[in-house]
């Protein structure tokens, strides 16, 4: 039987590198693509190994440059698109937000359009945000896939306009393209200036006399945390189905950042206090306040389940810091 060719766009990623491992295990011929960069030797460290056994394969794309996404597409025909590649830091998109347009909306016109010309069997999973919905909230203090759409930063922006992207080639020319709707979900790999890393790497630090100091902005932000590892076979199972929807992924619990602060320093027996400081420097221009998702219909639909706790997830990231630290 012929193997499934599953094409991951911005695969150095952290949910690329799961979704890899996870399709390689289910018998996928896997392709990724990445940016050139001047400095390689850091860009594919999630997925080495996989490339040290021959397990992806890594062309070059930039989603800014079509030529590049059309030549991939239709010389690979993938069964499965799965679109991870994006500007995804939200307070660098206040800095940069004509870039992240470009690449988040632009890029996924790019792709769109050239799956519909060269590749239009290919099924396509989009990687939408639960930063779409800025601070719309129903009345049962939840946010699903009906919420209102009212982003409040340049990324969620982008993100909104890739997703309206995304349902209208749907629906005009009948192309399989499903759009998660996740929210924030980290691990290990998580990239450092992503707040949940930046806690955990820094109070590690801390307790091995390393660093005296956790500098962060608004401590009362709420998030709803998962685990990347969850989220990528929430992807999968999308892109299973017989006809293309979108779903939110998420835990439907909600903690702050100062919760995150508390939890992680208590675990290593510090006291936060002593440690954390706020400065409105890391404050966005305009604030998402609370995100708590409702993956009811992701769990009826798709039989998806989140394995990971909000405390299981910080507990692999605590003991992955400390192993990295402690072999130095």
């Amino acid at each position: 039987m012929k193997k499934k060719i599953a094409l991951i766009l911005g695969a150095n990623g952290q949910d690329a590198s799961y979704l890899a491992e996870l399709l390689i295990e289910k018998g996928y011929n896997v392709h990724g693509t990445i940016r050139r960069n001047s400095v390689p030797e850091s860009q594919t460290t999630r997925i080495q190994s996989l490339r040290d056994n021959n397990q992806i394969i890594l062309h070059y794309m930039d989603l800014t440059d079509p030529i590049s996404v059309e030549s991939i597409i239709n010389n690979l025909q993938p069964d499965e698109i799965y679109h991870l590649a994006a500007q995804s830091h939200v307070q660098i998109s206040f800095e940069l937000p004509k870039y992240t347009l470009d690449v988040n909306g632009g890029g996924t016109l790019a792709v769109l359009e050239a799956v519909r010309k060269f590749s239009p069997t290919s099924k396509i999973y989009h990687a939408a945000t639960s930063e779409m919905f800025g601070n719309s909230v129903d009345e049962d203090g939840y946010q699903r896939e009906t919420t209102r759409l009212a982003p409040v930063s340049p990324y969620g922006c982008s993100k909104l306009y890739a997703h309206s992207l995304c349902n209208n080639y749907r629906n005009a020319y009948g192309m399989f393209i499903t759009s998660g709707i996740l929210f924030n979900h980290e691990s290990p790999r998580r990239g450092i200036n992503f707040v949940t890393n930046k806690v955990v790497l820094e109070a590690v630090k801390i307790k091995l006399g390393l660093s005296n100091e956790l500098v962060l902005g608004n401590l009362n932000a709420m998030r709803d945390w998962g685990h990347a590892k969850d989220y990528v076979e929430g992807m999968w199972r999308m892109l299973q189905q017989e006809i293309p929807d979108d779903y939110v992924l998420a835990t439907g619990i909600s903690k702050s950042v100062g919760d995150l602060v508390e939890y992680v320093f208590g675990k290593l027996k510090l006291d936060y206090n002593e440690y954390v400081k706020s400065d409105d420097k890391f404050q966005r221009a305009e604030e998402l306040h609370f995100l708590q998702g409702d993956a009811s219909k992701a769990k009826e639909k798709l039989g998806w389940e989140p394995t990971y706790t909000f405390e299981t997830m910080l507990d692999e990231m605590i003991a992955h810091w400390i192993e990295i630290y402690t072999k130095k």
